[in-house]
């Protein structure tokens, strides 16, 4: 959502991506004294954040699943304020697909998807030892894709 103080695209990071990932589109624009951040494939803009602040601010749950997200949404400033972290789970098992689905590129859409999907097995009430098996090359795969999306610092 790229909040300012809270986000780790900062300039640091995208000099470490230029030296060590090679990355397309994700190099600083030096224009005389001055340095610029292209806009990269992982933010959106201001309009898909207030569309996802607006959708979030309509939601509504039944009583005991979770707060009432829409009372934690500040529209002004495009951020959530106060989640508990009941909250944050039912954000990201539930929300996650369905809030970023039409706003980000398919391939980072499901890398977030795939971790999503990991979080649900791995807490979910019965694990058996093949279903272990297949969430570990699960996780090495999503964590392979999440890489080359997300800068180093991400991690």
């Amino acid at each position: 959502m790229n909040v300012k103080r809270k986000t780790n695209d900062n300039i640091k990071a995208r000099m470490d991506i230029t030296l060590f990932c090679h990355r397309k589109n994700t190099k600083l624009v030096y224009t005389g004294s001055q340095v610029a951040k292209p806009k990269v494939s992982f933010t959106l803009y201001k309009n898909a954040q207030l569309l996802v602040y607006r959708w979030l601010n309509s939601l509504r749950f039944p009583d005991g699943h979770a707060l009432n997200i829409s009372r934690l949404v500040n529209l002004k400033d495009c951020r959530l304020y106060g989640m508990k972290s009941h909250d944050c789970h039912v954000f990201m098992y539930t929300l996650i697909p369905l809030t970023y689905l039409d706003l980000l590129l398919r391939t980072i859409w499901d890398a977030l998807t795939k971790i999503n999907h990991f979080f649900i097995d791995i807490y979910s009430n019965k694990l058996q030892t093949q279903h272990i098996e297949r969430f570990e090359m699960n996780i090495i795969q999503t964590i392979f894709k999440l890489d080359m999306i997300f800068p180093p610092s991400f991690f």
